[in-house]
């Protein structure tokens, strides 16, 4: 497996396949091209044979000069169980150790018990919510507009 840099020239491909990751969900509009162009030193892709295998969307915090964010990961589904998010974590997370970052924050659906069992092996912890779910995680209601919950999610690196 290849892990580079994510370039602009990544983003057609990548959203080409996007929705079909995501079982037919429509998600492209989570990941207009300015974060390939602008967060491309930060952000990632795997490849194994040449094929897409994974990607990893994150950035420095401007705001905050502990903190980095991981925006958006997407593992091919032919690849999930083969460490591929993984890996890409473990990348950003020496970038961060070389820029001194030593928090980094990600949001995900409370809903999503695929991403908070991932990010929970991941050693990520979930961030006092106003509401809490089906097992028991704490959410934060509303976060991303009405109805947009989310289980907001750090880890010290």
């Amino acid at each position: 497996m290849n892990i580079r840099h994510l370039t602009s020239a990544d983003h057609a491909p990548i959203i080409r396949v996007l929705d079909d990751w995501w079982s037919g969900r429509h998600m492209s509009d989570m990941l207009p091209k300015l974060f390939f162009t602008h967060f491309s030193d930060t952000s990632l892709i795997a490849e194994i044979e040449g094929e897409i295998a994974g990607f990893l969307v994150g950035f420095f915090s401007p705001a905050y000069d502990d903190e980095a964010y991981i925006h958006f990961v997407g593992v091919n589904p032919t690849q999930r169980k083969h460490s591929v998010g993984r890996l890409m974590y473990e990348r950003f997370f020496e970038m961060m150790r070389a820029h001194h970052r030593r928090t980094v924050r990600c949001v995900t659906s409370p809903m999503n018990t695929t991403s908070l069992a991932f990010h929970a092996r991941m050693a990520f912890v979930p961030e006092p919510g106003t509401l809490t779910n089906i097992a028991g995680v704490p959410y934060a209601a509303d976060y991303d507009g009405p109805g947009e919950h989310r289980v907001l999610l750090s880890k010290r690196v």
